[in-house]
């Protein structure tokens, strides 16, 4: 499937930089080539050439590389200009090319093509993306494995084993007159246990994959005083929010992201939860209650020497029932207690210093736990949260045909659902309005 423009974009991040890229893609490539650089250079060649306005006008000197389709990112010819990385040079090389007949690219619409021609499935697209903006290094790795096609592998061998499975009990729905027990005979149950077991492999995965991606959103909660902006700092290994004896100082949420073991962790300080007649004060106090509303995990800091009274029951009975919880007992160093972390009827409690540092390690870890991280990081990949969604479509329906063994007809018809859910992954069969949504939150160059 190729389209009949040609589209243009700057692929470089905006800004000055010592290299520029302009990228063209579309039938007239070769045309614009020949027309900015006086001739198109050889195939996959880099030219060091001059790159001139319409009257001739030297724009810059840089390279030009040009690749034929179907053997280039898009699958169709393309043109790439590598010139000095000025905001305004750039703007000028990019106009150069749409006067030539080129338009804008529209977010993302590089990678759109190179998916509907065949050059990547859905889940390798999607991981440009993520390639581009991994938070950290764990995440990256996990990125361009889905990228070189790793998680894609995964998928398609589940759907060669859901497919296999589809054949056989159609083939056999296709001859009733035979007096055999096909589902026995063919050990379909342990074919079907098979699928599902190596399904969770994947689940896990992409799990990992999807919590390396979105990381944890990590919000700070309690009166005020108690050392919620300290443990921020310490957290953050800066000074990030100001921290004094007055109470009230945090008046608004004060966002950091931080990485533990490669795992981001958004950490979010909020304003101490107090009556207060400061309306200031009172529109943080707000913000604290919406910042919870999407928080991946609650700190409730209170202070050790004062334990959990009838303020810190009341704000944790307006919390959302199925929050993760963490109590963190802090100042420690008051009493020179020890740190400790412990569960106390299905709790946890940790007890640290904010100020010290003592028992932070025991938080991050407990962190950890709850986003169900594993350290080992083999079979990570990069996954979205629609990838999870559709695993799990797919999880129920083998579930479903797990316990319709005895009705064929209504077994195989939970196989090639399974098997539509799967497809949705690598794109195989997606609507038109999510590859929309997918691609829409692109960069323009990509």
């Amino acid at each position: 499937m190729h389209a009949v423009d040609t589209i243009a974009a700057i692929a470089t991040a905006t800004g000055s930089g010592g290299i520029g890229v302009v990228r063209v893609s579309g039938p007239s490539s070769r045309l614009i080539a020949e027309a900015v650089l006086g001739h198109c250079p050889p195939p996959r060649h880099a030219a060091y050439l001059p790159f001139r306005d319409t009257d001739q006008v030297l724009i810059d000197q840089g390279i030009a590389i040009y690749y034929p389709g179907p053997n280039s990112y898009t699958g169709e010819d393309v043109l790439e200009l590598q010139a000095h990385g000025g905001a305004a040079l750039m703007q000028i090389l990019l106009k150069r090319c749409i006067a030539l007949g080129a338009r804008q690219a529209e977010p993302g619409e590089f990678t759109r093509r190179a998916y509907l021609n065949d050059k990547l499935d859905l889940a390798q697209a999607e991981a440009v993306a993520d390639v581009i903006n991994a938070a950290t290094e764990a995440a990256a790795r996990s990125a361009v494995k889905s990228l070189s096609g790793e998680f894609s592998s995964r998928i398609h061998a589940l759907l060669q084993q859901l497919i296999d499975l589809r054949l056989y009990v159609e083939a056999c729905l296709d001859f009733p007159e035979e007096d055999i027990d096909f589902i026995s005979q063919g050990r379909v149950a342990e074919k079907l246990a098979q699928v599902a077991s190596d399904l969770e492999a994947v689940f896990r995965g992409a799990q990992q994959g999807n919590l390396l991606r979105e990381g944890m959103q990590v919000v700070l909660v309690g009166q005020p005083n108690v050392g919620k902006s300290s443990l921020m700092n310490q957290l953050a290994g800066e000074e990030v929010a100001i921290v004094t004896p007055v109470a009230g100082t945090t008046r608004d949420t004060i966002k950091n992201s931080i990485q533990i073991n490669g795992v981001p962790l958004h950490i979010i300080d909020t304003a101490g939860l107090r009556e207060t007649d400061d309306e200031v004060e009172q529109h943080g106090i707000t913000r604290t209650w919406r910042a919870l509303e999407n928080a991946s995990v609650a700190l409730l800091l209170l202070d050790a020497a004062h334990g959990i009274g009838n303020v810190e029951k009341s704000i944790v009975g307006r919390l959302p029932q199925f929050l993760p919880k963490i109590w963190i007992h802090n100042k420690i160093d008051l009493d020179s207690a020890t740190p400790k972390s412990e569960e106390i009827e299905g709790q946890s409690h940790i007890y640290l210093s904010a100020k010290t540092g003592d028992g932070i390690e025991l938080l991050r870890q407990r962190l950890l736990e709850i986003a169900g991280w594993q350290p080992s990081g083999e079979g990570v990949f990069m996954a979205r949260g629609r990838h999870l969604v559709a695993l799990e479509q797919v999880r129920n329906y083998l579930d479903t045909a797990g316990q319709l063994l005895l009705q064929p007809e209504l077994f195989a018809e939970e196989l090639r659902l399974a098997q539509e859910a799967l497809n949705t992954i690598t794109g195989e069969f997606t609507p038109d309005d999510l590859l929309g949504e997918i691609f829409s939150r692109f960069c323009i160059g990509k």
